[in-house]
């Protein structure tokens, strides 16, 4: 299935888009659905898009009791380490989010666990056979989505859905990581991708670069890349809306 692919100005304005289509589609999922599952990303930019999310979800009064929330790969730190993405991103979600404990669903932190396999091992447990109806994701500008790095263990073929990560190439070297067969089972996947530093990966994975983790992420359904003008510069226009 082919990506949608959309182009935006500035990333102020890929933020506000993205934390716009969230809603909605988080909503339209609610109306034919008893449960909504949400796999969370990390990162700069996706934080912003938390927390204007939030500042929307408060004015529409939506409710957040059917949604479950998953993350895609977490820094094996400890649980209040505040470099841990789940720490950073229900920080911003619970400005308007009302969650339950059983909705939260953040990877093992390294207190009480004694490597990323055995975090891994347990996360699977508790994923199960549970498909995400929407899976964010960002991407480095060495085309790494997750902790799933090119030319490392963590991009070898597997049938794990959750893998610990050991010796990653950005601090801290142990992560804890979906799979892509994880990821690419997911109804939707959407990638947040801003600056020029990662328009030469975003080109490649477009382009079917397979060394590319990033060109090898989509959903059953839809997969959209939401791009900033200088992540998608290396793009020729007819390949982007807006």
């Amino acid at each position: 299935m082919t990506a949608r692919v959309l182009r935006f100005p500035s990333d102020d304005a890929l933020v506000g888009e993205a934390a716009s289509m969230l809603l909605n589609h988080l909503v339209q999922r609610q109306e034919h659905q008893a449960q909504v599952h949400l796999c969370l990303t990390g990162g700069r930019i996706a934080n912003r898009v938390y927390a204007a999310f939030a500042e929307l979800a408060a004015e529409r009064d939506f409710d957040a009791s059917t949604l479950h929330l998953w993350w895609g790969d977490e820094r094996f730190v400890g649980t209040t380490d505040p470099e841990r993405n789940a720490l950073q991103s229900l920080a911003l979600l619970a400005r308007s989010l009302q969650l339950k404990s059983a909705q939260i669903h953040p990877m093992p932190a390294s207190d009480g666990n004694a490597d990323p396999d055995e975090s891994a091992f347990a996360y699977a447990h508790e994923l199960g056979d549970t498909i995400f109806d929407l899976c964010l994701l960002g991407m480095g500008p060495d085309g790494h989505v997750a902790s799933i790095f090119p030319h490392h263990p963590s991009f070898d073929p597997t049938t794990l859905s959750v893998i610990g990560v050991t010796d990653a190439p950005k601090p801290p070297a142990e992560r804890i990581s979906l799979t892509l067969p994880t990821i690419n089972r997911s109804r939707t996947v959407w990638l947040w991708v801003n600056g020029t530093e990662k328009a030469d990966a975003v080109a490649r994975a477009l382009g079917g670069d397979e060394t590319v983790p990033a060109g090898l992420v989509s959903g059953v359904e839809s997969t959209i890349w939401f791009l900033d003008e200088g992540a998608a510069d290396l793009l020729p226009r007819y390949r982007c809306e807006l």
